[in-house]
């Protein structure tokens, strides 16, 4: 009996040290970036969305209006907005609801932080942001991993 108990625990500490010895999986973005570009690609092709892919980031946009202004927007902008986020299936994971929300432009996902700039107060801007810009690997409420969103933006306001 004590020979069994004996082995139980050589069995337990055995595997307890080849499991914690395993190496971790890292995230390596940019696999994952391509093939968002090219589903965003396919997306904005499908239902001909006129949108600019912006060469230095990736973010995907299409000003629909360009607002008016010379507010010199950046991550320490407070802006008021209204909006609607969505997948590339159309369901919405989040939206205002017509109710203005305001925060500071930093505080929010970076591909607000680059799209949100290419507009001023007034303006309406869709953003269709890979999922690295986003939330990346990780879900985030009703976001699962790896999720391309699709933004559409109206900017109120930006003090």
């Amino acid at each position: 009996m004590i020979k069994i108990k004996h082995l139980i625990v050589l069995l337990v500490c055995t595997v307890t040290a080849f499991t914690s010895c395993k190496k971790k999986e890292t995230y390596d973005p940019d696999p994952q970036f391509r093939a968002d570009t090219t589903a965003i690609r396919a997306f904005v092709v499908a239902n001909k969305i006129p949108a600019v892919k912006d060469p230095a980031t990736g973010v995907f946009y299409q000003i629909i209006t360009p607002g008016s202004g010379t507010v010199k927007i950046n991550n320490s902008t407070t802006v008021t907005v209204n909006y609607t986020g969505r997948f590339l299936s159309g369901n919405v994971f989040d939206q205002s609801n017509g109710t203005p929300i305001s925060f500071p432009l930093g505080g929010v996902i970076t591909g607000w932080q680059i799209g949100v700039p290419f507009i001023q107060p007034g303006g309406r801007i869709r953003l269709i942001i890979p999922s690295v810009l986003g939330y990346g690997n990780a879900d985030k409420g009703p976001i699962p991993a790896n999720s391309i969103l699709d933004f559409t933006i109206d900017l109120i306001s930006a003090k």
